[in-house]
């Protein structure tokens, strides 16, 4: 899938932009009427893309965020699971939008990409799931820079490095600008309080069927923005991977004490309806989770919106935060 985060997520994020331009007229053309273009450094390469694109064709993980940023796409592929994320007016673009491709890099539409006429494709898919795209068939059609996703917390540079290829740096600035605010002001509110407290966190994608839970730490999914107000997960992969796995591991359920006996506080992630995952609940379920000495304290609390991969989104992740950890200030 587009957005699966698995373990053969791979590959350092570029963090570095190699811009050329020729001619300085404001509408994307140089003086002899031709646009404009610079070299991008992707995972793909440096690709020579337009400076001011006009018709954008965005996958995986750069749909949220181009659609958040106001890109002008012409095109999108399916991201069901962040509709529940997505603002009123971002969601009402989203389904708006011809779909292109499907979940699956695999359904990835070449005829409707044509035709959609783009003259940038900006791909956000992990790295190993890029080979089940045709790139050079894309290639054929507009200039290509896949921009995929490693550990979980570099959303941030991701979405920035997605929002410069489309031009729309504008939109996309200012809502980094009011989520740094934001989280400044939360940390302050929390600052005698987060800090001090060791954290463990109980992801949504441990395996019921292998008897496993996931394990969270810094840097992950459950724990990346609740790091920008303060808290500290204790504890780091034992046998570190690729990609997600350098920030969560798999352990059994029969090592759950020892996972989380030194934990003040467990975290743990609920879907956007508040609902508790199967995987979870499975944890939560055991004998041996009731015998947490954070569990018996009553300092378990859920978490939603763990997921977020824009700003905006990752706004929301603050409110739902701010919600969770307020008791803490009263103990």
């Amino acid at each position: 899938m587009f957005m699966r985060r698995s373990s053969g997520l791979v590959g350092v994020l570029a963090l570095s932009l190699a811009l050329t331009g020729c001619g300085s007229s404001d509408d994307g053309k140089d003086s002899d009427g031709k646009d404009r273009t610079r070299v991008f450094t992707a995972d793909n390469g440096k690709i020579t893309i337009p400076v001011d694109p006009q018709r954008v064709v965005a996958t995986g993980y750069a749909v949220p965020v181009l659609i958040e940023a106001g890109a002008p796409l012409v095109g999108i592929s399916s991201w069901k699971r962040g509709e529940p994320m997505m603002g009123e007016k971002d969601l009402a673009a989203y389904k708006k939008l011809p779909k292109v491709a499907g979940e699956l890099a695999a359904e990835t539409n070449y005829e409707a990409i044509a035709e959609a006429d783009p003259d940038l494709i900006v791909i956000g898919v992990p790295a190993p799931v890029l080979g089940d795209i045709d790139v050079k068939r894309l290639e054929s059609i507009a200039p290509v820079v896949a921009i995929g996703p490693t550990v979980p917390s570099a959303w941030r540079e991701l979405s920035h490095k997605q929002s410069d290829a489309a031009g729309a740096l504008e939109k996309f600035t200012s809502a980094r600008t009011d989520y740094e605010a934001k989280a400044a002001g939360l940390a302050d509110k929390y600052k005698d309080v987060l800090p001090g407290l060791k954290l463990g966190h109980v992801g949504a994608y441990g395996e019921v069927a292998k008897g496993t839970f996931q394990r969270e730490f810094g840097g992950s999914w459950g724990t990346n923005i609740a790091e920008d107000l303060g808290a500290k997960y204790y504890g780091k992969v034992k046998e570190p991977g690729p990609g997600s796995r350098a920030v969560s591991e798999y352990p059994s359920i029969e090592e759950l004490p020892a996972a989380f006996r030194e934990a003040d506080v467990i975290t743990y992630s609920v879907a956007a309806d508040g609902s508790v995952p199967e995987p979870v609940k499975y944890a939560m379920d055991s004998k041996l989770w009731k015998n947490l000495p954070a569990v018996k304290a009553g300092r378990t609390i859920p978490l939603g919106f763990t997921e977020a991969a824009t700003y905006g989104q990752a706004e929301q992740t603050l409110d739902v935060l701010d919600k969770a950890f307020a008791p803490l200030l009263d103990r």
